[in-house]
């Protein structure tokens, strides 16, 4: 079991999944729940997945994050929508020589945090993971799971694959995760967003799933389009991401089960998109190194105007 204590600020889709992994595998594990704590507190929470679901009778669980313990290991999983109220709040919740892990979409999203809790206490996730929350204090998880594991460093410097990486990674191996750890978290952000920049939006944009975007071949080109943008974007940055990925990716969604990206289910919902850190953040950093980027131009703008109207 692990020695780390760990708390989870945002247990929806992604931080229900991971968080009632390690809750499940005996970790000591504490959420925030907000619309779902009464629920949970009085039922439980419950995970479906193709990996074996499970049943938590009892939750540690809090509606505000200054009734939570301070955790060697916080774990922010919530929506960036949400950052501006959460982040600062962190401080109560992560101990002095603990770590703030930011399991966010986008670009930039570390630096927030990083001006809060103080650069050397932060690292950075990627999720590549479908899951949703189907019912308070019910998730299901359909397919993948893995989580790419990088420490911050200012600037998208390199902070190399440290010891407490290696043991956060630990203790969610563990808990049954896949882990994969890279010496270059900035790399790996703009790896993700090779995925969510095409999905995320043309989900929205075209109101679908993913299997139906991969079957039409005029979405489907578009999606790959974007893809190479993001790649582009990417190369501006001094960062390299290999043709195989884009394939990988391609592949990977194509055998992907239909899927509602975390963005579509927002804006059926009527909730605000990640727009910011997963749109406006990357133009701005590939504008600032030079190179335009017009197809993921677009889809911003188009994205921004449905937000507007919410």
């Amino acid at each position: 079991m692990a020695e780390r204590t760990y708390a989870i600020i945002g247990a929806g889709a992604l931080g229900g999944y991971y968080g009632g992994r390690l809750a499940h595998a005996g970790v000591e594990t504490h959420f925030l729940l907000r619309s779902d704590y009464e629920h949970v507190r009085r039922h439980g929470m419950t995970v479906e997945s193709t990996d074996g679901g499970f049943q938590l009778p009892r939750v540690s669980a809090c509606p505000r994050m200054q009734d939570m313990p301070p955790c060697d290991v916080v774990l922010l999983t919530a929506k960036t929508t949400a950052n501006a109220h959460l982040i600062p709040q962190l401080p109560a919740v992560v101990k002095p020589d603990g770590v703030v892990v930011v399991l966010q979409n986008g670009l930039g999203v570390e630096d927030a945090v990083a001006a809060v809790v103080g650069a050397e206490r932060v690292a950075g996730g990627l999720c590549f993971l479908c899951s949703n929350r189907v019912a308070p204090g019910h998730i299901r998880h359909s397919d993948y799971g893995l989580i790419t594991l990088g420490d911050y460093a200012p600037g998208g410097e390199l902070r190399g694959i440290t010891e407490r990486i290696r043991a956060i990674g630990g203790d969610l191996e563990s808990a049954g995760i896949p882990i994969a750890l890279r010496e270059d978290l900035y790399s790996a952000r703009w790896h993700k967003l090779v995925w969510n920049v095409p999905f995320n939006g043309l989900a929205v944009l075209l109101n679908t799933e993913t299997d139906q975007i991969m079957h039409d071949p005029a979405a489907r080109r578009l999606a790959e389009d974007l893809m190479w943008e993001v790649v582009a974007g990417a190369k501006a940055v001094g960062k390299t991401i290999a043709p195989e990925f884009v394939e990988k990716m391609m592949r990977d969604t194509e055998n992907m089960k239909p899927y509602s990206p975390s963005m579509y289910l927002d804006y059926r919902a009527g909730n605000p998109m990640e727009i910011e850190t997963m749109y406006a953040n990357p133009l701005r950093a590939a504008r600032e190194a030079g190179v335009e980027l017009p197809r993921i131009e677009s889809i911003y703008r188009q994205l921004a105007f449905l937000d507007k109207q919410r």
